[in-house]
């Protein structure tokens, strides 16, 4: 199922990129004309904001077009790892061990939950979270930028915090709160960090030139839904050209497809494995016999989710890019004949 979504989603995307690059237009930003409303537009500009980014839950006020805000806790952290050994005379037996470390973490750990929790006790809890806040109204020329957009604008660079950022904080965070290292340090030493302490960083996307590739309507932006499927709307720092765009969003469909395709093809192959364990360990009885099946009933686990993947592949693409499709089934066909080949010469060694 991972496998066959994947593919329609990869198809999907293609497509859809392949549609939009025949119907963008190249407009300029600095006059909003309405005979592009609901077209695909492409444009560059300088993005400015009517004023500053506020987080009102520690006071920070900054000329920027978005402010991220990350906080961790220090909390113990339990570590479970399980092995499986094989026993003499065939079974298994499974050994599993907790260990305990002290880490920064994004949120408060359940002590309570642990499978050890005494001596591991944990406390605290974060001031207000994470968060990506965008200012209140940014313009790119003469179009405005939709909340959406500008919270996915840029990347975010460290804002270093100061002693001023400090005064400016609420009254009941300034007692016990320090400055180390451009950020906030909630708890009596950061030299040495005790559970329950908070540690605030921000980031910061300043104001510069992007270019938008997305619909136009009424001197804003919102996605283009393609035909195809996917809707269109990508916003990057600098002078990009929609081909660029259009390039790099093919570039991450291919990485993403294959991500997908590696794991679809790892969790079957694990299952397959698991499926034919019992196999192995029943032929461990006599070492030489175990080894022997295991061998076997091993790269037919990985042979046929391979040649189920290539099945898969080349249904979704056969429509879409013949000979890619074409090649796949071809190569599906001959993993299925080399697994039953497999199959058939493992049945005198399990005998």
């Amino acid at each position: 199922m991972v496998l066959w979504w994947n593919e329609g989603r990869a198809v999907t995307t293609a497509n859809s990129l392949k549609e939009a690059a025949a119907a963008v237009v190249h407009v300029a930003s600095d006059k909003v004309d309405p005979a592009n409303d609901k077209k695909l537009v492409h444009m560059t500009g300088d993005a400015k904001a009517d004023g500053p980014v506020v987080d009102t839950d520690y006071g920070i006020s900054v000329p920027a077009l978005r402010l991220v805000r990350t906080e961790e806790i220090y909390q113990w952290v339990e570590n479970k790892k399980t092995e499986k050994k094989e026993k003499v005379g065939g079974g298994e037996e499974t050994t599993t061990t907790y260990t305990y470390d002290k880490k920064w973490v994004g949120e408060p750990v359940k002590s309570s939950e642990f499978k050890k929790p005494d001596g591991h006790a944990n406390e605290g809890d974060l001031v207000a979270g994470n968060a990506n806040i965008p200012a209140e109204k940014v313009t790119l020329g003469a179009f405005t930028v939709p909340v959406n957009f500008v919270k996915e604008m840029g990347s975010p660079i460290k804002r270093a915090l100061t002693d001023a950022d400090l005064a400016t904080l609420p009254s009941d965070l300034k007692e016990g709160t320090k400055i180390q290292d451009g950020a906030f340090y909630i708890g009596p030493n950061p030299k040495e960090p005790k559970i329950g302490d908070v540690r605030t960083t921000f980031e910061i996307v300043k104001p510069g030139t992007f270019s938008v590739l997305a619909e136009q309507l009424d001197g804003t932006f919102e996605p283009y839904q393609t035909k195809a499927g996917d809707a269109i709307d990508f916003i990057e720092e600098g002078t990009v050209s929609s081909e660029k765009m259009f390039k790099d969003a093919a570039a991450a469909n291919t990485m993403i497809t294959w991500l997908v395709r590696f794991l679809g093809f790892l969790f079957m192959a694990f299952g397959f494995m698991a499926i034919m364990k019992p196999l192995s360990v029943l032929g461990s009885v006599i070492p030489f016999i175990g080894d022997i099946i295991g061998m076997g009933t091993g790269l037919i686990s990985f042979v046929l989710p391979g040649t189920i993947s290539f099945l898969v592949i080349a249904i979704a693409w056969i429509f879409v890019r013949p000979l890619l499709g074409i090649v796949m089934l071809a190569l599906a066909i001959g993993g299925f004949i080399y697994t039953r080949k497999l199959a058939a010469a493992s049945k005198p060694a399990a005998a």
